[in-house]
């Protein structure tokens, strides 16, 4: 199927796009961008260069794929890149920046949600099925993992990770990691308890939802989890906590009485 592009519309001559690309009045795409098939540009949104990504995705109007990282040190010659994934869904005001590092990358998955006027800065990494809500910002070298909801103008600082099945409550603010499978929010910061919505949606409920919940308390005392059976999501949970943290993680709730 040919792409539908309107005539106001400025497209470099090496753009590569997929068959039924649609693209609206007044948008821009840049040279060296690579676009797949059934991919949506709203009205005056604009990939730069540097940009592939694969299909089905969907830019909104006025949102901006590609942008220079907002990094005084970066020099505009730097050959770095955006790697996006399949089907997800910019909204209006979005932006997502090129990595700050020469062949380095910024990476957004597949499947994931981008609310109006959220961000996502240099050099992140962010997992398939993920949402921001509206204003989420997030500074740049965080790694947000799968099926993770940030609720609306959460802030991130640099190099934070946000584990997979987590949910961030709006409004918070988050200076360090977030582990896995978690609640968080408050002010400062702290876990809650499980993301048991989350997980139910996930499938991840029964005797799988019970180690995790074993897993919380053990991790709330400070104790190992050597003892857990080890189902596919205490697997996961250990390889996260292995992995050396840049920022330290979160604390959890104390609750009195």
């Amino acid at each position: 199927m040919a792409q539908n592009i309107h005539p106001t519309a400025y497209i470099a001559p090496d753009v590569v796009l997929g068959n039924a690309v649609t693209v609206g009045p007044f948008a821009v795409i840049e040279s060296g961008v690579e676009m797949g098939a059934n991919c949506h540009i709203g009205a005056h949104a604009v990939v730069h260069g540097y940009v592939k990504m694969g299909s089905g995705n969907i830019l909104h109007p006025h949102a901006v794929l590609g942008g220079l990282p907002q990094d005084t040190g970066f020099k505009a010659e730097t050959v770095s890149w955006l790697i996006i994934g399949d089907d997800n869904n910019f909204r209006e005001g979005f932006t997502a920046h090129r990595s700050s590092k020469e062949s380095g990358e910024t990476r957004i998955g597949s499947g994931c949600y981008f609310m109006n006027n959220s961000h996502v800065a240099h050099d992140c990494s962010i997992g398939n099925s993920t949402i921001f809500a509206n204003n989420v910002a997030i500074g740049g070298h965080v790694e947000v993992g799968n099926n993770v909801f940030m609720g609306g103008a959460v802030v991130v600082h640099q190099f934070c990770r946000v584990g997979s099945y987590a949910i961030v409550q709006g409004t918070t603010g988050l200076n360090m990691d977030v582990i896995p499978f978690m609640l968080i929010g408050g002010r400062p910061a702290k876990h809650y308890h499980l993301n048991t919505v989350g997980l139910r949606r996930a499938g991840i409920t029964g005797e799988r939802y019970n180690v995790l919940s074993a897993a919380f308390r053990l991790l709330k005392n400070k104790q190992s989890l050597d003892e857990l059976e080890e189902t596919e999501e205490i697997k996961q949970l250990k390889n996260w906590l292995a992995v050396k943290s840049k920022r330290g993680t979160h604390g959890f709730i104390e609750v009195s009485g």
